[in-house]
């Protein structure tokens, strides 16, 4: 069997923009500048380095890789303009657009993508991400990422400059989702080799995206403009990007409404009252992200969480309506499974306590606690870990509340810098810590694979040798929904990670440019070439 993905997009480029019109004809604002609020200082702009969504964003306008996304979630060509697929359905192999150059004018090449690959497959890299090509399912990622293979044997390889062949360990249906991930995208070699770890800072970066990175102050802001080496930089409208480090998020809706942001996340609870003012500013739309809570089942973590039935009481007495109704308000989706609903091709299964009374969890989560040896002359202390924000803080305090009042827990908050806070909870130095996980591909095993024994972001340290299994026969099965409802049970059994909700895109917005944003992908990959203001 010989398939091209794309091959409807072959040679793909963007219609030539008449002066002053956007790409629906409408007349485009003189100021065409995207400035943004992001929580935190982003952890990195190398593509094999990043880990966080607000670092992703500034990655996907610097770098290009095979494939992107256009505004309801679909492939379009990236660097690729489309692939073949083998008759064993093991071998894919892409074609790269020759027009395709670095900001330094240097040609992309499949050897860059090959670099890139290896690179974030290297055990020396220490990606944080470095899991993701086992995900990917490359030949020989798994032998390699353990130190056991050489990363020349990582089933990626350029055929010529324009030609790229991507070899399997067994046939994956959603691979060429995996391809817009901003760990695969590739990387100037001869950069890194000159810079080193510094190669990423503005006056050294070379990119291959629609956008450079001009300025970047530590914990305030980054700037990233147009660069005119990018291939489709004539159908390129946004000329400026700029994202504003804004701790709180109050802060950030006060600029917001004085117009010194373009877009900002609407704070905890206030969606309602922000919708009936500003109607056509305040957007809810649903995403492909899940907000969890980690135990700590390593070694290091307490030994109360490690008896199943403290765990599974402390999930039964979270009352999830309360978050998502009185906390946030924001339209967000309570959740009793790992796996939001908004998933591709997946139906969600019928776990048990999810169509329960809140009454009727908090009576089994008092006699599982009691039963687990705790209770008024023995009552369960914890710390509950989280990274600053006022949302979170907001969740903590709610969920710590609810565990006071049902079953007598005592618990500690302990609030961190997003930095420090990935490091700790990377390093399992904690009790109980928040989780999330926006999708980095639509399809059920991204947020699967997280239980995965030997996943990077596997930090509760859950091991499971059937859930194990089950996900390794599922990337090779064209049905994989009973593999998948087969976990979420496991997972509703033996609660390793405590689902709280599924996520809502809660933003405050300007008309001008909401118009343009993709509110339809639900993964909201967004890339600012695809962006534009049009005339108030």
């Amino acid at each position: 069997m010989r398939a091209a993905l794309l091959a409807s997009a072959v040679a793909f480029a963007s219609p030539a923009l008449a002066a002053g019109t956007g790409p629906n004809g409408e007349p485009l604002a003189d100021d065409q500048t995207f400035t943004y609020r992001v929580l935190d200082e982003h952890s990195s702009v190398d593509p094999q380095i990043v880990e966080d969504v607000s670092g992703s964003e500034i990655v996907r306008d610097l770098f290009e890789g095979l494939y992107n996304q256009d505004a309801d979630g679909n492939l379009v060509p990236g660097v690729a303009l489309s692939h073949e697929l083998s008759e064993d359905r093991m071998t894919y192999t892409f074609k790269l657009r020759p027009e395709a150059k670095w900001s330094d004018g240097t040609p992309v090449t499949a050897g860059d993508f090959v670099y890139g690959w290896q690179r974030l497959a290297d055990p020396e890299t220490a990606s944080p991400y470095q899991w993701f090509v086992s995900v990917m399912n490359l030949k020989n990622a798994e032998a390699i990422t353990a130190g056991e293979m050489g990363v020349e044997e990582l089933g990626v390889k350029a055929i010529d400059d324009h030609t790229l062949e991507v070899t399997l360990e067994s046939p994956m249906t959603y691979f060429p989702l995996t391809t817009t991930h901003a760990s695969t995208f590739p990387s100037p070699k001869w950069v890194i080799d000159e810079h080193g770890a510094d190669w990423t800072k503005p006056e050294n970066i070379v990119v291959n995206g629609a956008y450079i990175l001009t300025e970047h102050v530590p914990q305030e802001r980054s700037v990233r403009e147009r660069n005119e080496m990018y291939w489709d930089n004539e159908g390129t409208i946004i000329d400026k990007v700029t994202a504003l480090v804004i701790n709180d998020e109050n802060v950030a809706l006060t600029r917001y409404l004085a117009g010194e942001l373009d877009r900002t996340e609407v704070p905890a609870g206030q969606y309602p009252s922000l919708k009936e003012q500003y109607p056509d500013q305040a957007l809810s739309f649903p995403r492909l992200c899940n907000y969890y809570f980690n135990f700590n089942l390593s070694d290091m973590g307490p030994e109360a969480t490690q008896d199943v039935r403290v765990r599974q009481a402390l999930s039964l007495a979270v009352n999830r309506d309360i978050i998502v109704e009185n906390v946030l308000q924001g339209g967000q989706f309570p959740a009793y499974t790992f796996t939001p609903a908004a998933t591709a091709n997946f139906e969600v299964p019928e776990i048990e306590y999810a169509n329960w009374t809140q009454a009727e969890r908090d009576a089994r989560a008092k006699e599982l606690l009691a039963e687990a040896g705790y209770g008024p002359d023995n009552p369960l202390e914890l710390t509950y870990l989280y990274n600053t924000s006022e949302a979170h803080k907001k969740i903590a305090i709610a969920v710590s509340q609810m565990w006071k009042q049902t079953l007598g827990v005592n618990v500690t908050l302990e609030n961190q810098e997003w930095k420090t806070f990935l490091e700790t909870r990377g390093n399992h130095d904690f009790e109980i810590a928040r989780g999330a996980w926006c999708g980095d591909y639509n399809e059920a095993s991204t947020f699967l694979d997280l239980v995965q024994t030997e996943s990077g972001y596997n930090d509760a340290a859950y091991s499971n040798a059937e859930v194990d299994q089950l996900l390794k026969e599922a990337k090779a099965m064209d049905d994989p929904q009973p593999n998948y409802t087969r976990v979420e049970e496991i997972l509703s059994e033996e609660m390793p990670v405590i689902p709280i909700y599924h996520y809502a895109g809660v933003y405050m917005m300007v008309p001008e440019i909401s118009g343009s944003w993709p509110v339809q992908n639900v993964e909201q990959n967004w890339y600012s070439k695809d962006l534009y203001k049009v005339a108030e």
